[in-house]
């Protein structure tokens, strides 16, 4: 489907891919908008949904400027996905027990590795850049306890929220790993960090802005370069988070499946995080907020929720969409609607063939808090050609 709607009340054009679109999200896609640093347009993905500071499923092309806000405080939260050489028969008929090996092997929630199981070898090329960021800006170690150690032991660590993993199965029965996760809670601390930085730097223009979530760091501004290195450094940590991970499920999957390799390239995607790229002729920093990268022929996967199916795609490089698709389904209620709404009966309803938890703890994340996966991926056909569709049979939420 091409662009359905076009907003014009900013400086520049919102060009939205779907008719599903709440006033909340639909605002703060104007406010963006309203913007001096945007460059030619504003591409909202057909999951769009309102978020904090600025629109999900949005990208957000600026000049000469980043907004921190926009980028968010998961930063670099994003996808991996391999496939197996298994088939679906090869898999035990009670999954719980891969589940459960799962769960005791990767920390989930606010869990961590021990100081014993600590992947040091992952976190050695980190360390002393992080160390040059802790001395320009040491406030940031006020955003978590302990943060200076913490950040090793959750090297390859799930998280909370809608992070997961999940073993898949696709239309031809082969095995897949897919897991999604951020940079935990170093990147949590940079992002809250910076935002707060850039509404201090904004301070005399604030009242001008649309949305004081807004701030943005000009380029050329010393907090702008330490921003740029900060949250670069928190998106290469999200990636080895992820590569950690899988690493860590392929060894406790090794335990219990019969002998198996990985046959299919690993994909490993951002879909919140900022990067340098050309447009229209110019090169600005674009700001995908919800969304990945889908040059043409370019990889990537697109989730739907724990009980809907999810998408390995091949991108089409759209330049109407800076080259992007959508991130996955994206919510239709929020955490505290779907609990008021739905009870645990709906849960196991809802995920009915699905090895996963189903109790109060996940129940923000049931599958009809979010929108429709085949309609969103019926709305961004002009953007990507779908190349597996897959099923889960384990979903472990974090």
């Amino acid at each position: 489907m091409p662009v359905k709607k076009i907003i014009t009340k900013g400086k520049v054009p919102v060009k939205i891919y779907t008719d599903d679109i709440d006033m909340s999200a639909y605002q703060q896609l104007v406010n963006i908008s309203m913007l001096p640093i945007i460059h030619s347009h504003i591409a909202a993905m057909p999951d769009v949904h309102c978020g904090i500071g600025a629109t999900v499923g949005a990208v957000i092309p600026t000049k000469h400027a980043i907004i921190p806000a926009a980028v968010g405080v998961d930063i670099g939260c994003g996808m991996n996905a391999v496939k197996l050489s298994l088939k679906a028969h090869q898999l035990p008929d009670n999954l719980k027990f891969l589940r459960l090996n799962i769960e005791e092997q990767v920390p989930v929630g606010f869990n961590a590795h021990s100081d014993s199981t600590v992947r040091y070898d992952a976190c050695e090329p980190f360390k002393k850049r992080l160390n040059q960021i802790f001395i320009s800006h040491p406030k940031i170690l006020k955003y978590a306890k302990s943060l200076d150690k913490k950040w090793m032991n959750q090297m390859g660590t799930l998280g909370g929220g809608n992070h997961f993993i999940e073993i898949c199965l696709d239309q031809h029965n082969d095995v897949w790993i897919m897991l999604h996760s951020g940079s935990r809670g170093i990147g949590n601390a940079i992002g809250s960090y910076f935002i707060e930085l850039a509404k201090k730097d904004m301070c005399t223009h604030i009242k001008d802005l649309p949305d004081r979530d807004l701030a943005y760091l000009n380029e050329g501004t010393k907090h702008f370069k330490d921003y740029l290195e900060a949250v670069s450094w928190a998106q290469e940590y999200a990636f080895a988070n992820r590569r950690e991970m899988m690493s860590i499920i392929i060894n406790a999957l090794q335990t219990q499946l019969p002998p198996f390799s990985i046959i299919d390239e690993a994909i490993n995607c951002h879909h919140n995080y900022v990067t340098k790229e050309e447009h229209y002729g110019e090169k600005v920093y674009v700001t995908r907020k919800g969304a990945i990268r889908a040059r043409e022929g370019e990889l990537g996967i697109v989730p739907g929720s724990m009980g809907a199916h999810s998408y390995i795609v091949k991108g089409k490089g759209s330049p109407t969409s800076f080259h992007s698709c959508a991130h996955g389904a994206g919510r239709q209620l929020s955490r505290m609607a779907a609990k008021k709404k739905y009870s645990i009966k709906d849960l196991h309803e809802q995920t009915k063939g699905v090895e996963c938890r189903k109790d109060k703890h996940v129940l923000d994340e049931i599958p009809f808090a979010y929108k429709n996966i085949e309609q969103v991926m019926a709305n961004q056909n002009d953007l990507v050609d779908v190349l597996y569709e897959l099923r889960q049979v384990i979903c472990i939420k974090g």
